[in-house]
Protein backbone atom coordinates (compact mmCIF):
# COMPACT_ATOMS: atom_id res chain seq x y z
CA UNK A 1 0.00 0.00 0.00
CA UNK A 2 2.88 2.50 1.03
CA UNK A 3 1.65 5.96 1.79
CA UNK A 4 2.00 9.14 -0.33
CA UNK A 5 2.67 7.95 -3.80
CA UNK A 6 2.18 4.24 -5.91
CA UNK A 7 1.73 2.70 -9.18
CA UNK A 8 -1.28 5.07 -9.22
CA UNK A 9 0.74 8.29 -8.88
CA UNK A 10 0.47 10.64 -12.16
CA UNK A 11 3.41 13.33 -11.85
CA UNK A 12 3.93 16.74 -13.80
CA UNK A 13 7.23 18.18 -13.19
CA UNK A 14 7.34 21.91 -13.27
CA UNK A 15 10.64 23.12 -14.32
CA UNK A 16 11.03 20.37 -17.10
CA UNK A 17 12.63 22.03 -19.27
CA UNK A 18 16.02 23.39 -17.28
CA UNK A 19 18.98 20.80 -16.53
CA UNK A 20 17.76 19.71 -13.13
CA UNK A 21 14.15 19.29 -14.17
CA UNK A 22 15.02 17.18 -17.30
CA UNK A 23 17.99 14.89 -15.58
CA UNK A 24 15.61 13.80 -13.02
CA UNK A 25 12.95 13.47 -14.86
CA UNK A 26 14.88 10.74 -17.27
CA UNK A 27 15.70 9.39 -13.64
CA UNK A 28 12.21 8.94 -12.70
CA UNK A 29 11.27 7.56 -15.95
CA UNK A 30 13.80 4.98 -15.70
CA UNK A 31 12.50 3.89 -11.98
CA UNK A 32 9.10 3.25 -13.35
CA UNK A 33 7.68 6.52 -12.23
CA UNK A 34 4.36 7.33 -14.50
CA UNK A 35 5.66 10.91 -15.11
CA UNK A 36 2.90 12.16 -17.56
CA UNK A 37 3.43 15.88 -18.25
CA UNK A 38 6.05 18.80 -17.58
CA UNK A 39 5.57 22.03 -17.07
CA UNK A 40 7.54 25.24 -18.80
CA UNK A 41 5.37 28.31 -19.58
CA UNK A 42 5.57 29.16 -23.57
CA UNK A 43 7.21 25.75 -24.43
CA UNK A 44 4.12 23.94 -24.76
CA UNK A 45 4.07 21.41 -27.67
CA UNK A 46 7.42 20.21 -27.13
CA UNK A 47 8.50 16.76 -25.52
CA UNK A 48 11.36 15.88 -22.84
CA UNK A 49 12.50 12.12 -23.08
CA UNK A 50 8.84 11.54 -24.55
CA UNK A 51 7.13 13.45 -21.98
CA UNK A 52 4.68 16.37 -23.48
CA UNK A 53 4.98 19.84 -21.96
CA UNK A 54 2.33 22.28 -21.44
CA UNK A 55 2.21 25.66 -20.82
CA UNK A 56 0.03 25.76 -17.27
CA UNK A 57 0.03 22.89 -15.13
CA UNK A 58 -4.08 22.93 -15.57
CA UNK A 59 -3.34 22.11 -18.99
CA UNK A 60 -1.28 18.98 -17.74
CA UNK A 61 -4.36 17.81 -15.18
CA UNK A 62 -6.80 18.07 -17.51
CA UNK A 63 -4.51 16.61 -20.66
CA UNK A 64 -3.03 14.26 -18.75
CA UNK A 65 -4.54 13.12 -15.06
CA UNK A 66 -1.95 14.46 -13.62
CA UNK A 67 -2.37 14.15 -9.84
CA UNK A 68 1.38 15.02 -8.31
CA UNK A 69 3.84 17.67 -9.15
CA UNK A 70 7.63 17.82 -8.58
CA UNK A 71 8.97 21.17 -8.63
CA UNK A 72 12.32 21.93 -10.24
CA UNK A 73 11.89 26.47 -10.00
CA UNK A 74 14.18 28.16 -9.52
CA UNK A 75 13.77 30.07 -5.86
CA UNK A 76 12.31 33.61 -7.25
CA UNK A 77 9.77 31.65 -9.11
CA UNK A 78 8.91 28.36 -6.93
CA UNK A 79 6.69 29.72 -4.39
CA UNK A 80 4.56 30.82 -7.50
CA UNK A 81 4.84 27.62 -8.94
CA UNK A 82 3.34 25.65 -5.80
CA UNK A 83 0.55 27.65 -6.22
CA UNK A 84 -0.02 27.05 -9.73
CA UNK A 85 -0.42 23.81 -8.63
CA UNK A 86 -2.37 23.79 -5.74
CA UNK A 87 -4.76 26.09 -7.46
CA UNK A 88 -4.63 22.97 -10.24
CA UNK A 89 -6.08 20.81 -7.50
CA UNK A 90 -2.94 18.75 -7.63
CA UNK A 91 -2.74 16.71 -4.61
CA UNK A 92 0.84 15.99 -3.83
CA UNK A 93 3.35 18.40 -4.44
CA UNK A 94 7.17 18.05 -3.69
CA UNK A 95 9.30 21.29 -3.78
CA UNK A 96 12.32 20.09 -4.33
CA UNK A 97 13.86 23.99 -4.39
CA UNK A 98 15.65 25.31 -1.91
CA UNK A 99 16.26 28.80 -0.77
CA UNK A 100 12.51 29.72 -0.86
CA UNK A 101 12.07 32.67 1.41
CA UNK A 102 10.33 31.62 4.62
CA UNK A 103 7.38 34.15 4.35
CA UNK A 104 6.47 32.59 0.46
CA UNK A 105 6.97 29.21 2.14
CA UNK A 106 4.54 29.54 4.78
CA UNK A 107 1.72 31.23 2.41
CA UNK A 108 2.24 28.28 -0.01
CA UNK A 109 1.95 25.68 2.93
CA UNK A 110 -1.44 27.63 3.95
CA UNK A 111 -3.33 28.08 0.38
CA UNK A 112 -1.97 24.02 0.32
CA UNK A 113 -4.38 23.53 3.40
CA UNK A 114 -6.69 25.38 2.33
CA UNK A 115 -6.92 23.91 -0.41
CA UNK A 116 -6.74 20.05 0.64
CA UNK A 117 -2.92 19.45 -0.90
CA UNK A 118 -0.23 17.90 0.86
CA UNK A 119 3.21 19.96 0.48
CA UNK A 120 6.45 17.99 0.81
CA UNK A 121 9.29 20.36 1.18
CA UNK A 122 10.59 22.87 0.27
CA UNK A 123 14.22 21.50 0.19
CA UNK A 124 13.53 18.28 0.22
CA UNK A 125 14.69 14.96 -1.34
CA UNK A 126 11.30 13.81 -2.24
CA UNK A 127 9.84 10.48 -1.52
CA UNK A 128 9.79 7.27 -2.53
CA UNK A 129 7.51 3.93 -2.45
CA UNK A 130 10.41 1.15 -3.59
CA UNK A 131 9.24 -0.27 -7.15
CA UNK A 132 6.47 1.63 -7.12
CA UNK A 133 7.27 5.23 -7.34
CA UNK A 134 9.98 7.69 -6.99
CA UNK A 135 9.48 11.65 -6.74
CA UNK A 136 12.48 13.56 -6.38
CA UNK A 137 16.55 13.39 -6.69
CA UNK A 138 17.57 10.14 -4.78
CA UNK A 139 19.68 7.36 -6.29
CA UNK A 140 17.77 5.18 -7.72
CA UNK A 141 19.72 1.98 -6.87
CA UNK A 142 19.50 2.23 -3.27
CA UNK A 143 16.29 1.30 -2.39
CA UNK A 144 14.47 -2.01 -2.65
CA UNK A 145 10.37 -3.09 -1.57
CA UNK A 146 10.32 -3.62 2.27
CA UNK A 147 8.75 -2.97 5.08
CA UNK A 148 10.67 -0.33 6.67
CA UNK A 149 9.45 3.56 6.29
CA UNK A 150 11.87 6.51 6.64
CA UNK A 151 10.93 9.65 7.72
CA UNK A 152 13.89 12.08 7.25
CA UNK A 153 15.06 15.51 7.69
CA UNK A 154 18.58 14.58 6.43
CA UNK A 155 19.20 13.77 2.54
CA UNK A 156 22.46 12.01 2.17
CA UNK A 157 22.10 10.66 5.44
CA UNK A 158 18.76 9.04 4.85
CA UNK A 159 20.88 7.74 1.65
CA UNK A 160 23.25 6.16 3.78
CA UNK A 161 20.92 4.13 6.02
CA UNK A 162 18.61 3.01 3.60
CA UNK A 163 21.33 1.96 1.63
CA UNK A 164 22.58 -0.13 4.81
CA UNK A 165 19.08 -1.33 5.34
CA UNK A 166 18.74 -2.86 1.58
CA UNK A 167 22.34 -4.33 2.23
CA UNK A 168 21.17 -5.85 4.80
CA UNK A 169 17.77 -7.31 3.92
CA UNK A 170 15.64 -4.65 5.50
CA UNK A 171 13.67 -2.97 2.44
CA UNK A 172 11.56 0.14 2.51
CA UNK A 173 7.96 0.72 2.05
CA UNK A 174 8.05 4.33 1.70
CA UNK A 175 10.61 7.19 2.39
CA UNK A 176 10.15 10.60 2.47
CA UNK A 177 12.31 13.53 3.11
CA UNK A 178 10.58 16.46 5.12
CA UNK A 179 12.83 19.00 4.10
CA UNK A 180 15.83 21.30 5.52
CA UNK A 181 14.03 24.38 5.85
CA UNK A 182 13.18 26.47 8.56
CA UNK A 183 9.12 25.97 7.05
CA UNK A 184 8.21 22.95 5.54
CA UNK A 185 4.90 21.21 4.78
CA UNK A 186 4.90 18.20 6.56
CA UNK A 187 6.39 16.80 9.98
CA UNK A 188 7.25 13.09 11.60
CA UNK A 189 3.86 14.07 13.49
CA UNK A 190 1.85 14.41 10.29
CA UNK A 191 3.14 11.21 8.99
CA UNK A 192 4.11 8.53 11.54
CA UNK A 193 0.08 7.64 12.31
CA UNK A 194 -0.04 7.09 8.59
CA UNK A 195 2.93 4.46 8.58
CA UNK A 196 1.17 2.96 11.70
CA UNK A 197 -1.66 2.06 9.61
CA UNK A 198 -0.15 0.99 6.40
CA UNK A 199 -0.25 -2.65 6.63
CA UNK A 200 3.47 -2.70 4.33
CA UNK A 201 4.71 -1.16 7.27
CA UNK A 202 6.53 -3.05 9.79
CA UNK A 203 8.70 -0.44 11.49
CA UNK A 204 9.71 2.88 11.72
CA UNK A 205 13.24 4.94 10.99
CA UNK A 206 13.49 8.59 11.84
CA UNK A 207 16.03 10.31 10.80
CA UNK A 208 16.32 13.69 12.30
CA UNK A 209 19.19 16.28 13.09
CA UNK A 210 19.57 19.11 15.74
CA UNK A 211 17.35 22.09 15.60
CA UNK A 212 13.63 22.50 15.78
CA UNK A 213 11.45 20.48 17.79
CA UNK A 214 9.96 18.29 15.20
CA UNK A 215 12.05 14.87 17.06
CA UNK A 216 10.03 16.20 20.70
CA UNK A 217 6.68 16.57 19.10
CA UNK A 218 7.24 12.70 17.55
CA UNK A 219 8.05 11.40 21.00
CA UNK A 220 4.21 12.37 22.16
CA UNK A 221 2.90 9.93 19.00
CA UNK A 222 5.36 7.25 19.51
CA UNK A 223 4.86 6.31 22.58
CA UNK A 224 1.34 5.30 21.58
CA UNK A 225 2.09 3.29 18.72
CA UNK A 226 2.46 -0.50 18.14
CA UNK A 227 5.08 -0.48 15.45
CA UNK A 228 8.75 -0.41 16.99
CA UNK A 229 10.58 3.49 15.83
CA UNK A 230 14.22 3.37 15.85
CA UNK A 231 15.91 6.63 15.30
CA UNK A 232 19.41 8.38 13.85
CA UNK A 233 20.12 11.97 15.26
CA UNK A 234 22.55 14.52 13.11
CA UNK A 235 24.83 16.86 15.19
CA UNK A 236 26.32 15.38 18.15
CA UNK A 237 29.15 17.76 17.88
CA UNK A 238 27.57 20.86 17.04
CA UNK A 239 28.20 23.62 18.87
CA UNK A 240 25.27 26.21 20.14
CA UNK A 241 24.30 28.75 17.85
CA UNK A 242 26.02 26.86 15.07
CA UNK A 243 23.91 26.65 11.44
CA UNK A 244 24.84 23.39 10.11
CA UNK A 245 23.84 23.07 6.52
CA UNK A 246 20.15 22.63 6.50
CA UNK A 247 18.31 26.37 7.49
CA UNK A 248 16.31 24.29 10.50
CA UNK A 249 19.26 22.70 11.86
CA UNK A 250 20.41 25.31 14.61
CA UNK A 251 20.23 25.07 18.13
CA UNK A 252 18.90 28.28 19.25
CA UNK A 253 18.28 29.27 23.35
CA UNK A 254 19.14 25.71 24.35
CA UNK A 255 16.60 24.26 22.71
CA UNK A 256 16.80 21.52 20.09
CA UNK A 257 20.08 19.86 21.48
CA UNK A 258 21.13 16.57 20.26
CA UNK A 259 20.97 15.96 24.13
CA UNK A 260 17.25 17.00 24.67
CA UNK A 261 16.60 15.02 21.34
CA UNK A 262 17.62 11.80 22.42
CA UNK A 263 16.11 11.53 25.85
CA UNK A 264 12.99 12.56 25.02
CA UNK A 265 12.85 9.87 22.33
CA UNK A 266 14.57 7.21 24.36
CA UNK A 267 11.47 8.16 27.12
CA UNK A 268 8.96 7.24 24.26
CA UNK A 269 10.55 3.75 23.89
CA UNK A 270 12.52 4.74 20.91
CA UNK A 271 16.02 3.02 20.35
CA UNK A 272 18.38 5.74 19.36
CA UNK A 273 21.53 4.21 16.96
CA UNK A 274 24.72 6.47 17.76
CA UNK A 275 25.75 5.90 14.16
CA UNK A 276 24.00 5.80 10.67
CA UNK A 277 25.35 2.23 9.85
CA UNK A 278 24.22 1.10 13.02
CA UNK A 279 20.62 1.46 12.31
CA UNK A 280 20.20 -1.14 10.72
CA UNK A 281 21.40 -3.48 13.71
CA UNK A 282 19.35 -1.67 15.80
CA UNK A 283 15.96 -2.74 13.56
CA UNK A 284 16.77 -6.08 13.28
CA UNK A 285 17.20 -6.11 17.10
CA UNK A 286 13.79 -4.56 18.00
CA UNK A 287 11.92 -6.40 15.04
CA UNK A 288 12.69 -9.50 16.67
Amino acid sequence: MAILVDKETRLVVQGITGNQGSFHTKRMLEYGTCVVAGVSPGKAGRAVHGVPVFDSVAEAVEGEGANASVIFVPAPFAADAAMEAIDAGVGLIVIVTEHIPVQEAMEVIAFARERGSTIVGPNTFGVISPGKCKIGIMPNHIYQPGPVGILARSGTLSYEIAAGLSAAGLGQSTVVGLGGDRVVGLSFTDLLPALEDDPETEAVVLVGEIGGSAEEEAAGLIASMRKPVVAYIAGKSAPPGKRMGHAGAIIERGKGTYESKVKTLERAGVEVADLPWKVGEVLKEVMG
